[in-house]
């Protein structure tokens, strides 16, 4: 995995593939792991690059301000210092709220925008449920059980039910560069301040909002309200998914992304 210094970090990422360039931002938590699926299918056709956020895998958590918009300055640093001009841009929960202040603050840059089981203005719900997430990871003496409480959140019934959900939680527990403590905390503290609701009319990238039908994590009401602020936004709410559809159908979810990078449309088969 490459480290590229930028801004005085060092941010690990990763590059497959070649073509035009597809840029994989992950949520809370998550190392580029997460969108595996995702790189395996599209790095035929794709030059995919995914980024371990400050404080996940193998980038430093350094102490200072922390914001989603310092993280997408962070990829937006990244993206100049290694030669993507102009990329197709996906992020999934708090790598949604990054791709959104990414179109904002470098529009040249977004091609394209995908946003997934995300969120625009933390409402007193969703602050909470953040709030509970970094208590929870403050005081649990175990890894297993914060993260099966985290995973109860994140996938939805048919996959505690079929077992993906223990094998995610198998490979969790494997991670070799697991995040702190400290770095989930202060990570899930900050999600409580993004909030790009009064700008999202600014976005000028032609944009795809998915959600699950079942996430109880952000719910449908934050991906609905979303697609209502930029303009042109299509929505696809997932039946019977939660929080991450691209993990939980993952040949369906790509399909779907697929056919709105080449065409810009969405299958109606796909729209619920």
């Amino acid at each position: 995995m490459p480290t590229c210094t930028v801004r005085g970090l060092d941010l690990h990422f990763t590059r497959v593939g070649e073509g035009p360039d597809l840029l994989l931002l992950c949520g809370l938590g998550d190392d580029v792991s997460a969108w595996d699926a995702q790189v395996q299918a599209f790095r035929a056709t794709r030059r995919v690059t995914v980024i371990d956020n400050r404080g996940v895998g193998r980038t430093p958590l350094p102490d200072g301000p922390l914001s989603v918009a310092e993280l997408a300055a962070d990829a937006a640093a990244l993206c100049s210092a290694t030669g993507i001009v102009e990329a197709d841009v996906a992020g999934f929960s708090m790598g949604g709220a990054i791709a959104q202040e990414l179109a904002l603050g470098w529009p040249s840059l977004v091609r394209t925008l995908t946003i997934v089981g995300s969120w625009c203005r933390s409402d007193g719900a969703f602050a909470a449920a953040c709030e509970a997430l970094a208590w929870q990871a403050g005081v649990v003496d175990a890894d297993e059980p914060f993260v099966r409480s985290l995973f109860a959140l994140v996938y939805s019934a048919a996959m505690h039910e079929d077992g993906r959900v223990d094998a995610y939680v198998r490979a969790a527990l494997a991670n070799p560069h697991p995040q702190t403590t400290e770095a989930f905390v202060r990570t899930a503290r900050m999600l409580r301040t993004h909030d790009t609701a009064d700008r999202l009319d600014a976005v000028e990238a032609p944009t795809l909002v998915v959600c699950g039908a079942e996430d109880v994590l952000c719910p449908p009401r934050h991906s609905q309200a979303i697609a209502a602020r930029i303009p042109g936004a299509r929505l696809v709410e997932v039946p019977a998914q939660a929080h991450q559809p691209f993990q939980e159908d993952p040949a369906a979810f790509n399909r779907l992304l697929a056919t709105f990078l080449e065409e810009r449309t969405i299958p109606t088969v796909s729209v619920r």
